[in-house]
């Protein structure tokens, strides 16, 4: 519970307290209902995960049919962009008025993005689309973690919050390889329609099985605070996405965003201050575990993207591995993540502790990042699978757990808020992890191919995409200065992940062991000291 103290005319920072009481911890309830739910929340996270990996093996035949090269990354733009934008706006709309038909409603506009998206006759449309996709995928996931916290208390949340996050692993991996097989044996368009069925029985599980709390709220949603959140975060997507690919840096195109960044988040923090119902409350960061959490959520998606952004590149280019199984090459870190997300929230349900895996959890992502800062031309497919099974071990520790204590930082009507902070940010720390490290990449890149072949060479071999199937057919000196380069890049990629992984070690070692609800007998009052704002 969050209260204010005045003294001597002076607003003092207020402590934020944990209070073990009716109110705030979910009735109990079997674990059959548990997981009968679970069921229906588990298949509408797989549909937003999907979309966001099955869609990329479908894009070459995409752009066959309808056309549209140049406008290629805005079908995946649009679809990110709304997700971040839509995420906040849902999370309070679930706290305002309930969860169970808001994250209904999110699960309808999804499908029918999807339908829309399935029935594209050109480009523009289907970035339209997949707009309304991403709008609607914005509230599956917050909205599934957000419902896991109405329905379990926090000491019990670890256990179904890592079954939670072993979605993601077979989303990255399958998603790759259904695409592929739907295009090639069916259509594209099918890459969209196959969310409708799955879409369906969600809907259907979730409207008989979830018995949540109605809540009526006369609260009106703060629309100019949503508002300008989503201007901030557009304008960091954009930039992110286009610096250095669509617009130089230094270009007036990015330096406005970046301006535009600034000032919107300025005005948002001062509207949040003033409005009764913010659609992010600052108090929350009032909370020394909530805003330490924060950042490790932020520094997991940077790392998290990095790794799957430019792994590949490595393994392919430099390792020779197949393009057509991207998606498995990665199955050593999704491996990883998938069996410590089940482990650790095991763990948390039996002995109630936390801090430890996060320590774990933050120390293993530095290392695995270090680790694969070492590759070179020499390294084996297996050594570089144990590196990624190490980055995977501690992400997996870190998603589902940065999630918890979030949501165990705060009362329970401000669970979704909290679930919505903690997407919010591992998505912008994923998008600006991809963003940044790709300019290390590419500087890299260009330097080393540069120093071997001079700027001539370096120009040809850099100016377009060389996939692994032309570098087969080039000079034998050729190939092996750009597979230099790419080790280059690659590897710089990750020395400065791994020193950005670095500061969650110091952010877990901020974050207190505050007991979990749910923890039995429980003192009346564990106070966490708040943060001065």
């Amino acid at each position: 519970m969050t209260q204010s103290v005045e003294t001597g005319g002076k607003h003092r920072a207020p402590h934020i307290a944990i209070v073990e009481t009716a109110v705030d911890t979910p009735p109990a309830r079997t674990p059959r209902e548990i997981y009968t739910v679970m069921s229906g929340l588990l298949i509408a996270m797989l549909l937003a995960m999907l979309d966001n990996t099955i869609v990329g093996t479908a894009m070459p035949t995409i752009v066959g049919e309808l056309g549209g090269l140049e406008h290629l990354s805005w079908v995946v733009t649009a679809y990110a962009l709304a997700t971040a934008v839509g995420t906040p706006v849902w999370a309070k709309l679930g706290d305002l008025y309930g969860r169970k038909g808001v994250f209904m409603a999110s699960i309808v506009i999804f499908l029918v993005g999807s339908a829309l998206s399935g029935i594209s006759q050109n480009m523009m449309e289907l970035i339209g689309f997949r707009a309304i996709q991403g709008i609607g995928a914005g509230g599956l996931m917050v909205g599934a973690m957000a419902i896991i916290g109405d329905l379990v208390p926090p000491r019990e949340r670890g256990r179904y919050q890592g079954l939670m996050a072993a979605v993601m692993p077979l989303a990255f991996i399958g998603g790759p390889l259904l695409g592929g097989f739907l295009t090639d044996n069916l259509s594209w368009r099918w890459a969209f329609y196959i969310n409708l069925p799955l879409g369906v029985v969600a809907l259907i599980v979730i409207w008989f099985t979830m018995n949540l709390p109605r809540k009526s709220s006369k609260a009106s949603i703060d629309w100019l605070g949503a508002g300008l959140l989503a201007v901030a975060i557009s304008a960091l997507t954009l930039l992110t996405s286009w610096g250095g690919r669509e617009y130089a840096w230094g270009s007036w195109q990015i330096i406005g965003l970046g301006v535009l960044t600034i000032v919107g988040t300025a005005l948002f923090v001062t509207v949040e201050r003033r409005v009764a119902e913010p659609i992010l409350s600052l108090d929350l960061f009032r909370s020394r575990n909530f805003s330490a959490a924060t950042i490790i959520s932020f520094l997991t998606g940077f790392a998290m993207f990095g790794a799957v952004t430019f792994l590949p590149q490595f393994q392919q280019i430099v390792q020779g591995a197949s393009a057509t199984s991207s998606g498995l090459l990665l199955l050593p870190l999704m491996g990883g993540m998938l069996v410590t997300s089940l482990l650790g929230g095991q763990f948390v349900t039996r002995t109630g502790r936390y801090r430890i895996l996060l320590i774990l959890g933050s120390i293993a992502m530095a290392a695995g990042l270090g680790l694969l800062s070492t590759m070179g031309l020499a390294t084996t497919q297996l050594t570089s699978s144990l590196f990624m099974v190490v980055l995977g071990i501690g992400m997996g520790f870190l998603m589902q757990t940065t999630m918890l204590v979030m949501q165990n930082s705060v009362a329970q009507h401000d669970i979704g808020a909290a679930s919505g902070a903690s997407t919010l940010f591992r998505t912008i720390g994923g998008s600006l992890g991809v963003s940044l490290l790709g300019v290390f990449f590419t500087n890299n890149l260009t330097g080393t191919l540069t120093s071997q072949l001079g700027a001539d060479g370096a120009a040809t071999l850099s100016s377009g995409q060389l996939t692994p199937a032309m570098l087969g057919g080039l000079p034998q000196v050729l190939r092996d200065a750009y597979q230099t380069a790419v080790t280059s890049g690659v590897t710089a990629a990750f020395f400065w992940a791994a020193a950005v992984a670095a500061v969650a070690i110091v952010a877990t070692l901020v974050i207190r062991e505050v007991p979990l609800r749910g923890s039995g007998p429980a003192p009346k009052e564990v106070e966490e000291p708040a943060l001065a704002m």
